[in-house]
């Protein structure tokens, strides 16, 4: 197996204004703990674009176009947390292309994981809005290309301390794809009850504030695990947030970045169980650049097997 890491230049240059916590520095942090001496072997693929056609897969027309308007105004916010600058679209386009690229590569070779290291992130953006620093949603848009490409169950997991409104408003009525989540209850976007469960094929497991490792570590043994090894997905989609951990500014969890290897030992286990070992990751959210570090890399090292 060999993880290879997606990325690309323009997303450091989607600049999201002064003060915003979705900065260009939290990229930095994350490519810097990837230089590590461990991770050197581990190959990096600059993105490519994601196609028009397959991002309309899972938003709608209006949204791609306000995105990707060349007549709008290069500062412009989309919603009051959530901003273009010049590269913006470009980078929506690259972060989309990142997931769809990796998804192709785990396809047609399952010993090909991949870590998108990507911005803006994804998840809280639905069929038809950007919201919370999300553009368009890079996770559905590789979801819905896997199921174009032949797949018929394809699971999505999301460890971000904020619930993934977006992707599950996406595929709410999809049972070829299922979302299981983890967040920190009653904190933006305010969704993720337990009893939201689409067409069955949807699994939240709210968290309450200052719950640490242990409530962590059930929540997936005892709840989102199994349903998942019930689902027998043929693919393993990761919406990776780091923002559950104890450092960071925008939540009240308590996590620890050897809970983060932790379940990313397991998933690895679940998609080698199910899915011939097919698994990709996307960076999502998370605010403590040292957080983002010692998430990011061990994440990736578990990814790796190493």
């Amino acid at each position: 197996m060999t993880v290879t890491i997606y990325t690309h230049p323009r997303f450091h240059q989607h600049d999201t204004g002064p003060g915003h916590p979705e900065s260009p520095a939290r990229l930095t942090a994350v490519m810097e703990a990837l230089a590590a001496p461990r991770f050197v072997l581990l190959p990096r693929r600059e993105a490519v674009h994601a196609l028009r056609s397959q991002i309309a897969r899972v938003h709608t027309r209006a949204l791609i176009d306000t995105v990707l308007d060349p007549y709008a105004p290069e500062w412009r916010p989309l919603d009051p947390d959530t901003w273009m600058s010049p590269h913006s679209a470009e980078a929506a386009l690259l972060a989309a292309g990142a997931v769809v690229g990796a998804v192709d590569a785990a396809l047609d070779d399952p010993r090909e994981r991949a870590f998108c290291a990507v911005r803006p992130p994804g998840h809280h953006a639905t069929p038809d809005a950007a919201m919370g620093f999300c553009l368009f949603n890079n996770v559905a848009v590789g979801a819905a290309h896997a199921l174009a490409r032949g797949l018929d169950r394809v699971a999505i997991v999301d460890f971000d301390v904020h619930h993934g409104n977006g992707t599950q408003d996406i595929f709410w009525s999809d049972p070829r794809v299922m979302y299981a989540s983890s967040h920190q209850d009653a904190l933006y976007p305010g969704t993720g009850l337990r009893d939201e469960t689409g067409a069955g094929n949807i699994a939240n497991a709210p968290l309450v504030a200052g719950s640490g490792s242990a409530a962590f570590r059930a929540a997936w043994e005892i709840r989102l695990l199994p349903a998942l090894d019930a689902f027998e997905p043929q693919l393993v989609l990761v919406s990776a947030g780091f923002d559950a951990h104890r450092l960071d500014p925008l939540a009240d969890l308590n996590l620890d970045a050897e809970d983060y290897a932790w379940l990313t030992a397991r998933l690895v286990a679940l998609a080698e169980r199910h899915a011939e070992g097919r698994i990709v990751s996307s960076l999502e959210g998370g605010y403590s650049l040292q957080a983002l570090r010692e998430s990011s890399a061990v994440h990736v090292a578990a990814l790796a097997g190493i």
